[in-house]
């Protein structure tokens, strides 16, 4: 037999197109349940990542709600706390205020009638002398009616310059 060129054959044979697959190269068949399979794992894979994310920002939202969580309770008793430390500071300035009203206490009781009186009182009450100056802010008189006072309460006080300071008066009460 003659050996035929492929060339020779090829020639009779109609022209093909560069872009025709032969239906034996590249097609296949597939059930409707084979391609929804195959579409449902494509589509898992491709939104899988996102799943991912979506999971550990709900575990962040989870994580930062439970950390808000702690931090209001923390605030409400450092709240608490502040709360008390004002009212324990309140009661302890409302008490040290009784304390120094009561080692205070030289003032005349009400009842006394008139300022002579009361000067005499003051006086007793501050072991029987006290500097003039301070009677009279005591008793919150002016200079001038303080010194009116003094004038008249000639027979019970005596007024005697302060030793140290010669400017400075104080008021005895006399035996």
């Amino acid at each position: 037999m003659e050996v035929v060129d492929t060339t020779q054959i090829n020639s009779f044979l109609p022209e093909q197109r560069a872009d025709f697959v032969s239906p034996s190269e590249s097609a296949f068949v597939l059930t409707s349940s084979q391609l929804s399979d195959l579409i449902t794992r494509a589509v898992e894979k491709a939104i899988q990542p996102l799943q991912d994310r979506i999971s550990s920002m709900e575990d962040r939202t989870a994580s930062l709600e439970e950390e808000n969580a702690a931090m209001r309770l923390k605030l409400a008793s450092l709240e608490s706390t502040q709360e008390q430390d004002i009212s324990r500071l309140a009661l302890d300035i409302a008490y040290d205020r009784q304390r120094i009203s009561r080692l205070e206490r030289v003032e005349p009781q009400p009842l006394q009638k008139d300022r002579g009186e009361i000067l005499r009182a003051l006086l007793a009450a501050n072991g029987g002398k006290m500097l003039a100056k301070d009677a009279r802010q005591k008793m919150h008189l002016s200079k001038e009616l303080f010194s009116m006072l003094l004038s008249s309460m000639g027979e019970y006080i005596e007024v005697k310059p302060l030793h140290s300071d010669r400017r400075k008066s104080v008021l005895y009460i006399k035996d």
